[in-house]
């Protein structure tokens, strides 16, 4: 069965969903998925020497290039902690997490053969909105809200807002996973997990170094994102060094989605399939030329495909972030082929203004949407990092230190 043109894909009034329902079985590719990406180079360190370092003027896991492996778990505080048990906690999983990074174990354990070999191991911590009104009412960000109700969006309260997040990611699965284990039984005194959402990408090795990660759309994903200093500066770290988390859950029905030839899925996205390259231009990072128009008078680019939704308007320049997503992929229901998605991690200094008019913008007209549906939102404080215990210099000594001991206000 032949596949959807590209002319017939962008006529039908219907849009993307009037493909959808034609049923029309996966074509040939008409273009070359062996082309090299631009951004690759050989990836020859051995994953036994590798580590991040923990302490610095942001917490690590966020610039950090993407590890293979998350676990992000949400908790809850136990009923009757109050400030000082919030210190506590602190206090303990910033010195466990510091030693876990480090291959080093932490008090208390009796597993030393666990974490010998981090794998580029990182733990990043967040503050929701109630730890503030328990501990830090004063401090609390004025953009530390939930997003506000979005079309489409179906959300599920057993992946919504929690107390505090950890954000574990390793390019070894044993080590996240005995990450996740060790700093989940190391708080058990004060927290309960509410859930915890775990993905991946691509295997450490498996891909050129410096090349961008792809879900499982097939998409190159996360291309847009900052990349020098000066970037995260503008983007994604406040002056104090903290930042804001905002993770939404998105399913992804790769059942229809696979029904549409390869042409219709690029121009829903806006980008080749290849090698992530807008489709007016040869790689992945030429800007996009939005004017281009195709034989039949036709614009090149969608001006309701992901690429183009998702751009910052002319005017409003600062509704950029940075995009850490990661796959899912769990056990169908019955008589269903998947049950995949991404967990998306979305950094920035203030939702308010970078993320949740992208995010309107998209639910509101995307091409993607017949093939995507939110279903989980939290929106987090990310503390500053810490300065090493001992060391000179400032910085906190745990995990919001200068908010919780009341220094900001």
């Amino acid at each position: 069965m032949p596949g959807v043109s590209r002319r017939g894909f962008l006529a039908g009034t219907a849009g993307v969903a009037g493909v959808a329902s034609t049923g029309m079985l996966l074509s040939s590719c008409d273009a070359d998925p062996s082309s090299d990406p631009s951004n690759s180079e050989p990836n020859t360190e051995p994953l036994t020497e590798a580590s991040v370092a923990f302490d610095g003027a942001h917490q690590a896991g966020i610039q950090t290039p993407t590890q293979a492996s998350l676990n992000l778990a949400g908790f809850n505080l136990k009923d009757g902690v109050d400030a000082a048990g919030v210190v506590r906690l602190m206090r303990l999983w910033t010195e466990d997490a510091r030693e876990l990074t480090a291959g080093r174990n932490p008090l208390s354990s009796l597993e030393p053969e666990m974490v010998k070999w981090p794998a580029n191991l990182t733990i990043t911590c967040g503050f929701g909105e109630r730890v503030f009104d328990i501990a830090a009412p004063d401090s609390k960000p004025v953009w530390l809200h939930d997003i506000p109700a979005m079309p489409r969006e179906e959300l599920r309260p057993e992946w919504g807002q929690t107390d505090l997040v950890l954000q574990i990611c390793s390019d070894d699965p044993v080590m996240s996973a005995w990450a996740l284990r060790h700093m989940t039984r190391a708080g058990m005194d004060y927290v309960e997990t509410a859930w915890l959402q775990q993905g991946f990408v691509n295997a450490f090795g498996s891909i050129p170094k410096g090349q961008t990660p792809r879900n499982l759309f097939g998409q190159v994903d996360g291309t847009v994102n900052p990349r020098s200093e000066e970037d995260y500066a503008e983007q994604v770290f406040a002056d104090d060094g903290s930042s804001s988390l905002v993770v939404r859950r998105i399913a992804m029905d790769l059942d229809d989605w696979e029904r549409l030839d390869r042409t219709s899925r690029e121009v829903a996205v806006g980008r080749k399939l290849s090698d992530g390259a807008p489709l007016t231009g040869e790689d992945e990072f030429d800007t996009p030329d939005m004017e281009a128009l195709d034989e039949y008078g036709l614009p090149v680019i969608d001006k309701n495909s992901h690429m183009a939704r998702a751009m910052p308007p002319a005017d409003h320049p600062e509704q950029k972030f940075l995009r850490r997503p990661y796959n899912y992929s769990l056990p169908p229901a019955p008589g269903e082929l998947s049950d995949a998605g991404l967990v998306f991690l979305a950094y920035q200094k203030d939702p308010d203004v970078q993320f949740t008019p992208v995010l309107q913008r998209l639910l509101e007209v995307d091409r993607l949407n017949e093939w995507t549906t939110h279903i989980g939102s939290a929106v987090y404080w990310i503390p500053p990092g810490t300065r090493e215990p001992g060391g000179e210099g400032s910085g906190d000594a745990y995990w919001g230190e200068t908010v919780l001991s009341g220094a900001r206000g």
